[in-house]
């Protein structure tokens, strides 16, 4: 007996042991409760995503150890090609080979400018060491002298939670700056850099704050703290060392030594919906929980008292949902709360932020956001007044320049050895500087985000009849006044903004542009009033580059228009403006017919008609039935028939909106098999997490992705309502508003909901602000399963607004939400 009782205390010491040291789980990442180091699983160091990356009692404080060849690189600088991940578990080892260039980026045209003429290969070792973990980074042969004190491992550090913070550089102190501080100092070829905030061999980063200490020992060069944002205003603090002369094996080498929170274990998390709930939809909170706790609590809805204080209103055990990501989930259902009223859910030490529950849920502050504030701020060619405030000047009325040929624009536009138009490079186009919005931060105007907004607002009027009148809109003065109502609906106003854009090409190019941007990367960057990144007059290259008359200037800063053959474009253009077409008639006759009849001329033009766009114009024939009747859209769709049956995913809604104006009766029994198995397929992946909804790990957050599907089930629904019920359409809006994975449970719709992004990636996310009503991507997935949605102004794959699906996209939900709930 007491041998049995040895020997169960002999596994249950080395199991203790193991669960508090780092080792490599089925997942090939290092583990243990409170530190996880991650080895290039994300491939994106462009967006601070990549290398080696590190969670530290829950949080993830740095990414991107590897080798660069600046010292505080940015966006565009150049980054290495990595190889297969290798996993040894006997030396508790993960290896990684790299190398430069990476020529696959260099071929699609990222960056083609910056590459220098260098190639090397290094191989990345890290070995789990108990509770740290040591960097070893071996080249394959010594670097040619002029690169050294230019090539370094780095290891950046996210700033956001530093701020204020302290640390030590040997016996060296200091805090970490709120904003970038000099002096600067020029490097050897004379380029200014960030002067160190200390050098030395050992860094203790915030001694101040336990759970964030960590230790950063180097055994070879001394380190380097530095401020990355002297250049790059998105930068992050880092740590470096340079490479030395002559060096191979173990060229760099450091001891990293995290504190963990002893036992540590993940907070519970509450998620609902920031917003709340119709009294007649199901109403499910979910629990995340630590994959090790075993003792689940109980957890209560208490409702908020008309004069103070609350009552519960019920209690219950959650319901185990099971694992997903690196959480165990548990729920709790309250569907038969109907009483009005304002609640919370308490788990523990846990309470949510205040929701409502009313039958009135949609008819303020939801969806209107959107139309009031967002779509307005990202008008183009336009002044944007609200009160006092001015949130850009008149912006861009020296569009545009035609585009050089044979030119790959840094933000992945190319003009291709033809500019396709009457018009020669730099040839002034007119007819560009009126309409359109500016896509996300970067004040472009992509054809597809012009359309896809015009596509979604034109729908949302012609299915909820919104005759919302908050805005004055006056293209002829070119001024926007935010809440000062015209009597005209905004969102039909909205959409001849868009329309404008479009047309303006079409009718002046012969064709639709694919976009128009900005020609220098300076203008790109820009953080600040649209109205700035130009002078505003049309360029003139008989004026001297300072010269200038009151309509013209020798300034080439003017934007550049890009032209290209790509059906999927046209196609989605064809869509946005037959569907305008319908809504506008009778708010403007003119601009109608010119919609209908650009997308017939555009649907007719001849073109590669593969498979590759199939769904694409399927659902441009679609629109161009419902706006025209005409028997050969229809015709057109019966000759597509395997190509709906293939694409049922990408046109089975749109295919909806018109079954039952099918005579074929063989058609529509095929339809209706697709239709069935498309719901089967919708079904199961509603099952696959607890938030009801299809999630795809991406770089990017999924919820512009989510929220196109629950727009396109809206349409599923109320057309074969017996195929298709309404849950996946309800669960994507309340995914976008907090019932969604991670520790921060923000509503994605900045300033909607108790609790919102309100800190975001939009045009001026440089004063750490956000525009109401933008709509972000949100929760992203740091491989392979850690949900994060970081409260940091320059994250563009976590919290960026762009046009073309998501704002509006979110607004259509919200009003269908709304409209099957009054039904």
């Amino acid at each position: 007996m007491n041998k049995i009782f040895s020997l169960a205390m002999v596994i249950a010491a080395f199991f203790t042991a193991t669960s508090q040291s780092l080792i490599i789980n089925e997942d090939e990442y290092f583990e243990m409760p409170g530190l996880n180091v991650m080895v290039f699983y994300d491939i994106y160091p462009e967006g601070h995503q990549g290398g080696i990356a590190i969670i530290q009692n829950g949080t993830r404080v740095a990414t991107n150890g590897d080798i660069r060849l600046e010292p505080t690189p940015g966006q565009w600088q150049p980054i290495p090609k990595v190889g297969d991940r290798q996993v040894f578990p006997e030396n508790n080892e993960i290896r990684i080979t790299c190398s430069f260039p990476d020529e696959s980026r260099h071929m699609k045209g990222f960056n083609p400018i910056f590459y220098p003429d260098l190639e090397f290969s290094y191989d990345v070792r890290v070995f789990g060491e108990g509770k740290n973990f040591r960097i070893v980074v071996d080249l394959e042969e010594p670097l040619p002298e002029e690169w050294i004190g230019k090539v370094g491992f780095i290891l950046e550090l996210f700033p956001g939670d530093l701020f204020g913070k302290t640390w030590y550089m040997d016996e060296k102190s200091g805090l970490f700056p709120t904003q970038p501080n000099g002096p600067m100092q020029q490097d050897a070829d004379g380029t200014w850099q960030a002067f160190p905030l200390a050098t030395g061999k050992m860094l203790t980063i915030a001694p101040d704050v336990s759970d964030q200490t960590m230790k950063i020992t180097s055994m070879k060069e001394e380190l380097q703290l530095l401020d990355g944002r002297f250049y790059h205003n998105n930068g992050w603090f880092v740590v470096r060392s340079e490479v030395p002369s002559g060096a191979t094996k173990n060229a760099i080498e450091w001891l990293v030594e995290p504190y963990v929170v002893p036992g540590f274990k993940h907070q519970p998390v509450v998620h609902t919906s920031q917003v709340g709930y119709h009294i007649n939809q199901p109403k499910v909170a979910t629990v995340e929980l630590d994959k090790a706790v075993t003792n689940v609590e109980k957890i209560s809805l208490i409702r908020l008292s008309e004069t103070g204080g609350f009552e519960t209103v019920k209690t219950a055990t959650p319901e185990e949902w099971g694992k997903y990501l690196r959480f165990n989930y548990y729920q709790f259902d309250f569907s038969e709360i109907i009483k009005p009223g304002l609640y919370q859910v308490v788990y523990g030490d846990y309470k949510t932020e205040p929701f409502k529950i009313d039958a009135d849920i949609y008819d303020r502050h939801v969806w209107q956001p959107t139309l009031e504030y967002f779509l307005p701020v990202q008008m183009c060619h336009m002044r944007i007044n609200e009160g006092y405030r001015v949130w850009h000047d008149l912006c861009h009325m020296d569009d545009a320049l035609m585009a050089p040929v044979d030119t790959n624009h840094f933000d992945g536009y190319a003009q291709g050895p033809s500019t396709l138009t009457d018009f020669e490079p730099f040839d002034q186009v007119p007819g560009l500087n009126i309409g359109g919005w500016h896509d996300a931060g970067d004040y472009d105007l992509r054809v597809e985000s012009q359309a896809g907004t015009v596509w979604t607002l034109a729908l949302a009027y012609e299915e909820f009849g919104v005759d919302w009148d908050q805005t004055t809109i006056d293209q002829h003065s070119r001024v926007v006044e935010i809440h000062l109502p015209d009597g005209k609906p905004d969102i039909l106003q909205q959409v001849e903004h868009g329309v404008l854009s479009i047309l303006g090409g079409y009718q002046n190019l012969g064709r639709l542009y694919r976009g128009i941007i900005c020609n220098d990367l300076r203008q790109y960057v820009l953080l600040g009033d649209a109205a700035s990144m130009t002078d505003g007059l049309k360029y003139n290259g008989e004026l001297a580059e300072n010269e200038r008359t009151g309509t013209e200037s020798g300034k080439t800063d003017d934007r550049w228009v890009f032209t290209e053959e790509h059906p999927g474009h046209e196609y989605t253009a064809i869509q946005a403006l037959a569907a305008a077409a319908r809504v506008l008639k009778g708010f403007n006759d003119t601009l109608a017919l010119q919609c209908l009849q650009a997308a017939v001329e555009l649907y007719d033009m001849e073109r590669d008609m593969s498979n590759r766009w199939a769904s694409s114009r399927i659902n441009a024939a679609v629109e161009l039935f419902i706006s025209t009747g005409a028997a050969r859209y229809k015709n057109d769709l019966v000759a597509m028939e395997d190509q709906i049956m293939n694409n049922i995913h990408s046109t089975g809604y749109m295919m909806a909106r018109i079954f039952n104006d099918l005579e074929d009766d063989a058609f529509r029994r095929n339809l209706l098999l697709a239709f069935h198995k498309l719901q089967n397929d919708l079904v199961a992946r509603q099952k696959e997490n607890p938030f009801g909804v299809p999630y795809n790990i991406r770089i990017w957050g999924d919820g512009w992705g989510i929220q196109r599907l629950g727009m396109q089930h809206y349409f599923l629904h109320k057309n074969l309502p017996m195929n298709f019920d309404n849950s996946l359409l309800l669960n994507a809006l309340h995914f976008m508003l907090g019932h969604h994975p991670g520790e921060n449970t923000s509503s994605f719709a900045s300033g909607v909901g108790s609790k919102s992004l309100l800190v975001a990636y939009g045009v001026n996310r440089a004063d750490w602000s956000f525009t109401p009503g933008g709509v972000a991507s949100g929760t992203g997935i740091i491989r392979p399963d850690f949900p994060e949605l970081k409260v940091w102004p320059f994250m563009w794959q976590q919290t960026e607004y762009v046009m073309g699906g998501g704002a509006t996209h979110f607004m259509f939900m919200a009003l269908a939400a709304n409209k099957i709930m009054q039904d």
